[in-house]
């Protein structure tokens, strides 16, 4: 996407290489940016642009659902030798 290809460009110099760096760029820009210039970014993606966009939105949502919800801490019937009597 040549919007994140220019904005790393302008950055680069200033990147620690820590993964907060892209989360204080990210959320510094979504400050500034309309509504209307986030659905034009949106329309000049491609089709395969898009479908990565809303897939990685679907990741990071339902890995956040999870997390929130405990899913994995709990035992199961199903969890053989853990507190469930055969």
């Amino acid at each position: 996407m040549k919007f994140v290809d220019d904005l790393y460009e302008m950055y680069k110099n200033h990147l620690t290489g820590d993964e907060e760096d892209a989360y204080i760029i990210v959320d510094g820009i979504l400050q500034e940016i309309s509504k209307e210039d986030i659905r034009k970014l949106i329309n000049e993606l491609s089709d395969n642009e898009r479908f990565e966009m809303f897939g990685m939105y679907l990741y990071e949502t339902f890995r956040l659902k999870v997390a929130q919800e405990g899913v994995g801490e709990t035992l199961n019937e199903d969890d053989q030798g853990k507190g469930y009597i055969h």
